[in-house]
This record gives structure tokens, sequence and C-alpha cells, in this order.
């Protein structure tokens, strides 16, 4: 057998239409590991290590810096194994359980940092942060690619991508509610529960085991599926036949412009969740009770987000995409831009904090539906390239996808950590609003509220470049059953 040969069985997955509730179910509960890596790293990553640890801002953000650099390399080695991994258990679900306890165990580490020199506890970030962030990729990438082998329908993907989405919010806010209603407690010696230490170990040992089993979870409850999917051929791959087809599917333009859309969305979330536990607590001068309260609009925008994003799919995602995202930027902003213009309710105002809850719910469904739109784009990339490259490489593509969604905390840490160095906010600053300058918080108001607005902006930009539509996928999907009927699927395209 001559490297490049194809001998692939089928051209198609053979499931194409709707799943069950339950697999649904069972698919998306394996995204909690990640939502609760994304919380964590998006929420009170920083913070944790710049005011409880006390590295400034500079060396936190050029660490989770490191760690995305290093992602740059590791995703796709680990999509381009999934895509081609040839196992009784199949291609994916091996790399799955790889990562089950390795991750629930490097999260842990992560927030008992060792008592040393900056600069060791510098290391140490980069170095368990690198080691977390792989884990992740191992399950992430291969779970995500199996939403376009268990389904080629373009609205069912949107279904699937649903499912993930909530769960994943889920993890996340469940553990982030945990954190401040349970972990994170005012002490004696720490009068501002997110300042307490002692509360950061404790999170990190349930997160991890939180990761831990819904990994599994998930993995043993889909794995009855692998027989329908379609299984790589059986060939010799040299390292030039390698690079040269991670070349041709990484090159198709949909994808390109998507992942450079997803790039900037996520560095514009990122920064907004890596900012938020900040303008909490220093802007709106918020208890650890209430921040912790924020979890219930988020669970509900989660779930309105996933009905919205299944009720505009419609001929189109990117244009329902487009619309979704600037709604979203204008009611998630708006209390901070009034606030600037002093229309807004002043500090201790009993309507403040529920007024805060509104917007924060209000703004944030349209965001979770254009993230599951885009989700659910990728997965249409997958037909589009095989018609071109004669390959299914859903493990390729949504390395890129993961790739991209731990971006989103890895770049908003670091421009969070610009941010705070140009306003010259303190490490280890003493607890509470009202040790903060006034004219310090408006300051760093005035520099974030632009740069999300820049970055939504670019993103757009990108979006407009994407091409499939439900038309275009549909012909996609008549052109690959007719080639495989008459057996031109197996013909390779190198």
């Amino acid at each position: 057998m001559e490297d490049g040969e194809d001998v692939r069985p089928a051209a198609l997955p053979a499931v194409r239409g709707r799943n069950s509730i339950g697999l649904k179910l069972i698919y998306g509960v394996g995204s909690m590991a990640f939502g609760i890596k994304d919380n964590g790293f998006q929420t009170i990553l920083l913070l944790f290590y710049n005011q409880v640890v006390g590295l400034p801002p500079a060396l936190v953000g050029l660490a989770i810096m490191i760690a995305l650099a290093a992602d740059s390399i590791m995703d796709p080695v680990i999509g381009e194994i999934s895509d081609n991994l040839r196992t009784p258990l199949g291609r994916r679900h091996p790399l799955m359980y790889a990562a089950a306890l390795p991750l629930g165990l490097s999260y842990l580490l992560l927030w008992n940092p060792p008592h040393a020199a900056q600069g060791v506890q510098f290391v140490y970030l980069v170095g368990i942060s690198i080691v977390v962030r792989t884990f992740v990729s191992l399950y992430e990438a291969p779970s995500q690619a199996l939403a376009p082998e268990l389904s080629t329908d373009y609205a069912e993907r949107t279904s699937l991508m649903s499912y993930r989405a909530v769960f994943q919010w889920f993890g996340g806010l469940l553990i982030y509610a945990l954190a401040f209603l349970v972990f994170l407690t005012p002490d004696a010696a720490h009068k501002v529960g997110q300042l307490n230490p002692e509360g950061y170990k404790r999170y990190g040992l349930a997160a991890g085991a939180l990761m831990t089993i819904s990994i599994l979870v998930s993995a043993l409850g889909t794995q009855r599926r692998v027989k329908t999917f379609v299984q790589p051929p059986a060939r010799r791959r040299s390292l030039g036949l390698v690079l040269t087809e991670v070349r041709q599917t990484l090159s198709n333009r949909s994808y390109l412009m998507l992942l450079g859309a997803n790039f900037f969305a996520a560095a514009a979330t990122g920064l907004g969740l890596s900012m938020n536990l900040y303008f909490y607590t220093y802007l709106w001068g918020l208890s650890s009770q209430q921040i912790a309260a924020f979890v219930l609009p988020s669970i509900v925008a989660a779930l309105a987000g996933a009905v919205l994003a299944r009720l505009v799919t419609g001929r189109s995602k990117r244009g329902a995409t487009v619309v979704l995202f600037i709604v979203g930027l204008c009611v998630t902003n708006a209390p901070m831009l009034l606030r600037l213009c002093g229309l807004f309710l002043p500090n201790g105002h009993p309507w403040l904090f529920p007024t805060l809850l509104i917007s924060s719910g209000l703004g944030l469904a349209p965001m979770i539906a254009g993230s599951i739109l885009g989700a659910s784009m990728i997965a249409d990339v997958v037909e589009d390239s095989q018609l071109k490259t004669g390959r299914r490489s859903e493990g390729l593509f949504f390395a890129g996808a993961t790739f991209i969604q731990k971006a989103t905390s890895g770049v908003g840490i670091f421009l969070s950590s610009l941010m705070l160095m140009a306003i010259h906010f303190p490490a280890q600053a003493a607890s509470g609003h009202a040790s903060i300058p006034p004219q310090m918080i408006r300051g760093l108001v005035l520099i974030y509220l632009p740069t999300v607005v820049v970055l939504f902006a670019i993103c757009l930009a990108w979006l407009a470049g994407y091409r499939i539509t439900r038309e275009t996928h549909d012909a996609s999907l008549r052109l690959l059953a007719e080639e495989a009927a008459e057996g031109l699927a197996t013909i390779p395209r190198i």
C-alpha cells in the first residue's frame, strides 16, 4: 500500500438525521470539563495569581500567552492524531479516556502554587498551564469532532452544539457558584472572600474531580456510536504527506475566515470575562454572595441561547451570528457606558444589583447563541473540505476550534493584564471597592469599552468571508453521496 492511498469504506457517516435526546445529553455533559476549566481561567485565575499569590499582572498575562503559544503546536498534532488513529475503540475515544484523570489532577495543582520566589511561581504557572491546556485539548478536540459524525444535517448540528454549550456553561457556572458560595468565603483574616487563599485549594479539588467525572461519563456514553462513524484508511503516512494534508485541510477559505472571526470574538469574550471580577469587586462594589448570584441569569441565558441558536439557524448561520453578536455587545456593556455618562444607578442603590443581573442575562443569551452557531459552522466545513481533499478531517478542524476556545482565556488574561498595567492597578490591593481610587476604575472602563468594540468589529469583518449556507451544505452532501455511489470517494486527492 502506497503513501496517500485511500481505502475509506464510506464517504459519509452512517447517521445523517436526528439523534435521541438521551444521546445529546450524554454527548453534551462532557463539555462540562472545558466549561469548568475555562471559567476558572477566565474569571478567577488572574485575580488569584495577582491579588492572592502576588504575581504582577504582566507576568500572569505572559505566562498564559506562553501556554497559548504551546497550544498552537499541540492542538493541530492532537487533531491530526484523532483523525487518523485506528483502534478497536475508534479514533476519538482513546484520547478522550486518556485525558480524564490527568486533566483533573493538573487542574488541582494549578491552584496550589509553591510558596517560593516570584520567578519560581512564574515558571510554575507557565508549566502547569501548558499541562492543563494540553489535556483539555486531548479531550475537547476529539469530543467536538464527534458532532459532524453524529449527524450531517445542517440544523441537527446546531442542536448538538447547543447541548454542548448548555453543559459547558452549566459546568462553569456550577463551579463558579460553589467557589463564591462555599469555597471563597470571608474569614477573620480575609474580609473579601475572593481574596481567601485556602478557598482556592478546595475549589481546585472539587473542580478537578468534576472534570474527570464528566469526561468519563460522556466518553463511555458515546462509545457505542463508534460503529456508525467513518474509519480512517489503512495506509503508511510519511511526515511530508502529513504536512501536505494538514496544509490542504487548513487552507479551506471558509474555515480560515471562521477561525479568524472566532479568534477575535474569543479575545473580546475572554477580556470581558477576565475583567468581570474586577468590575464586580471594584466598580460595582459587590460582595462575594452577590457575585455568585450572577450564576442564575447566566444559566437562564445559556438555556435561552441554546434555544435561540436553533430558532435562527435558517438559511445562513453567518447572518444570524452577526445580528446576535451586535445585540449582545450593546446590551452587555450598556451599564458601564451609562455609568461613564453619569446616568446609571450609584453603588449601594437597592436597584443596582437586580439591574445588573437582568442586563447580564439579556446580553449573554445572544452571545451564547452566536458562539453555538460558530461551532455549528465549523462542523459544516467538514463536507466542504471533503469535496476538495477526499478526507474527513473533523479532528483537525475542531483542534483549531479548541485552540480558539482556549484563546478566550489566554488572550483575555493577557489583554486584561495590559489594561491593569496601564492604570497601575496595585497587586494584592486592599480589600473592597473603597480602597481603589474612582478615577483608576474609570480609566479601566475607558480602556476596556473601546477595546471590546474594536475586537468584535474585526470579528464581524472576518466572518463576512464565510460562504457556507444551508443550500451549499446540502449540495456538498449530494455530491459526496454521488461519489460514494460511483466509487469515486476512494480516489485520493493529493
